[in-house]
């Protein structure tokens, strides 16, 4: 596992692994820095727009953290500062990184920025971008997934499960797959690691209102609730 170093510019905290990036700026964390030498390869649009871009060939996601719910129409992008430990791009840096030593499907992040502002602070995440891969929800829409995905999908959570990590928004949106039919789990803001099983089950069943939700808001999603079923026994089975 590649330490993860840091170091001060100005107002600004810089957290990376120099594994995949020797050096870091604050130029780094812009999408106008990778525009201008003509490296953004593809964006994505939810709470706010995430880039992709191009390095040393090797494909990177910039993630900008944004509040969602009824604060987040307030205060888009600020955040209270408690400590360097307590920002949430440190502790998913720091999360992903211990994942990533297991070896669990998860991206490698690379580079955080904190941006303080007083009391307050900005942050910015930079990941390692899954080689072809896309989100199950955007593949449901057109296909069915065989059993041995879905098997493949209860596997992947209870890999992480067996390791106490709690996935915060666990929907079908942070699963993905690639195209050796590897399952992947992404987004882990305020995701950590949590004592006992009690709560293994809610995190589960996050997952399957997510699925109902978006087949009533969706008619060709292809997906039914056998296939439920097929996830149930992949996480039951583990990975043995």
């Amino acid at each position: 596992m590649a330490p993860i170093k840091q170091k001060t510019i100005g107002n600004n905290i810089l957290l990376y692994t120099d594994d995949l990036f020797s050096e870091v700026s604050v130029e780094m964390f812009e999408a106008g820095y990778w525009q201008e030498q003509n490296k953004i390869i593809g964006q994505a649009t939810g709470r706010g727009t995430t880039f992709f871009f191009r390095e040393k060939s090797r494909d990177f996601v910039l993630r900008h953290y944004r509040r969602g719910g009824l604060i987040g129409k307030l205060i888009k992008d600020q955040y209270f500062y408690t400590g360097l430990e307590n920002t949430r791009a440190y502790q998913e840096m720091h999360l992903l990184n211990t994942m990533h030593a297991k070896n669990l499907p998860v991206p490698q992040a690379v580079a955080a920025k904190i941006a303080r502002h007083g009391m307050l602070y900005r942050a910015d995440l930079i990941l390692q971008k899954i080689p072809q891969a896309n989100d199950v929800f955007t593949i449901l829409l057109t296909q069915q997934l065989p059993a041995t995905i879905w098997h493949k999908i209860g596997v992947a959570i209870r890999q992480l499960h067996e390791q106490q990590i709690y996935h915060h928004d666990l929907n079908i949106h942070n699963i993905m797959l690639d195209n050796n039919d590897k399952v992947w789990l992404i987004d882990f803001d305020k995701c950590k690691q949590r004592k006992g099983d009690a709560w293994m089950a809610d995190n589960l069943n996050r997952l399957q209102r997510s699925l109902l939700k978006e087949q009533a808001k969706h008619p060709d999603f292809k997906w039914q609730l056998h296939d439920w079923q097929y996830c149930i026994e992949g996480y039951e089975q583990g990975i043995k």
